[in-house]
């Protein structure tokens, strides 16, 4: 059953949070209500970690299917013993270095962590966020806050408010208006429950940061249905996730010839008639200015960090305009530019067009 209420929006400064707004969403929280507010990252949409039933409208108004855990967000590592049990010595390390901010850790599931949580699994994702508005929030609500992607289940993520209220106006019964998201991208999964440190999901940490505190820090690498169990231990790893309405078409090869095969093929599809839009880097604009298509530009190639923060709201952008195709290529693999190809791969629904 989907969950619906009357949504609530309400501005607040990230810079300085208002506390008594603070206060009005902590309280939603603790009476089981859902918060949408905006992290680092993406846009969460919170529910008291602890209560199974305020978790399980989380699933329901995002009509997410329960197989996909969602990640408990903390404010301190004290709160760590709530959340987990058996917490490895290397997770005081990462701490160090990397909390607050855009790294997860699966855990063993504390007992206190009801089972839908993690989609029944006996582990558990946390993260400690370093965006001031979620950080003063759970403080405000003394709990641990359960809170995936505050957007409908597969849709791209939620960078601003108004994603939030695209997707969930009406199902969740707060938006704390915070502004567009720093990152624009979700955290690395770091998964610390077997042998070796293995990261499920890039994101906001990079791979070459985590080897410079654990070396021996594995990827990974399945993009794969068919080898894929029947619920992982992170959320964001479904092969079709992040996805525009918009069929997307991602093309792989040197830049020349993607950016080649894109042109024809928009020269090929708006001779059909349809509507398409291309989501490129500015190298790529000059080939596509005098064509009857619309364009989202991500930024520069060399400024990897910028195309992440506007890789979502340009999937969003161009659904927007209603656009039956999108064109998009690969980018380099490199550091955050894994995250952006994950993305994009799952947004193709694993599929890359080779050039």
């Amino acid at each position: 059953m989907i969950y619906t209420t009357q949504t609530r929006r309400l501005f607040i400064d990230p810079a300085q949070p208002d506390a008594s707004i603070l206060a009005r969403a902590a309280a939603v929280l603790q009476q089981g209500g859902l918060v949408a507010f905006p992290t680092e990252t993406v846009y969460g949409l919170g529910a008291n970690a602890l209560d199974g039933v305020a978790v399980n409208r989380i699933f329901a108004a995002k009509e997410r299917p329960a197989n996909d855990p969602v990640i408990v967000h903390i404010y301190d590592d004290r709160q760590l013993p709530l959340v987990a049990n058996d917490v490895p010595s290397v997770v005081w390390r990462l701490r160090d270095v990397f909390w607050p901010g855009a790294l997860t850790l699966v855990l063993r599931r504390s007992s206190f962590i009801p089972p839908n949580v993690s989609s029944g699994l006996r582990t558990v994702a946390v993260r400690m966020p370093a965006g001031t508005i979620a950080r003063e929030l759970l403080r405000a609500a003394e709990l641990p806050i359960a809170a995936p992607s505050a957007n409908t289940f597969s849709r791209p993520s939620a960078t601003t408010a108004d994603h939030v209220m695209e997707d969930l106006d009406g199902h969740v019964d707060m938006v704390l208006d915070g502004g567009a998201t720093m990152m624009g991208l979700e955290s690395t999964v770091l998964d610390l429950t077997g042998d070796i440190p293995t990261v499920l999901r890039p994101g906001g940490v990079t791979l070459e940061a985590l080897r410079e505190v654990l070396p021996t820090v594995q990827v990974r690498e399945r993009m794969n249905a068919a080898d894929a169990p029947a619920t992982e231990a992170s959320p964001g790893l479904l092969v079709k996730h992040y996805s525009p309405r918009a069929q997307f078409l991602l093309y792989d090869g040197t830049p020349e010839a993607a950016r080649a095969a894109m042109v024809d093929e928009a020269k090929r599809l708006v001779a059909q008639g349809k509507r398409i839009g291309v989501l490129i880097v500015n190298e790529d604009r000059p080939l596509f200015d005098g064509l009857a298509l619309f364009i989202e530009m991500l930024g520069s190639s060399d400024d990897l960090p910028q195309v992440g923060t506007r890789l979502f709201a340009g999937l969003r952008a161009l659904d927007a305009h209603r656009v039956e195709v999108i064109l998009a290529r690969t980018l380099s693999a490199e550091g955050i530019g894994a995250a952006i190809a994950d993305r994009m791969l799952r947004a193709a629904e694993g599929k890359r067009i080779a050039t």
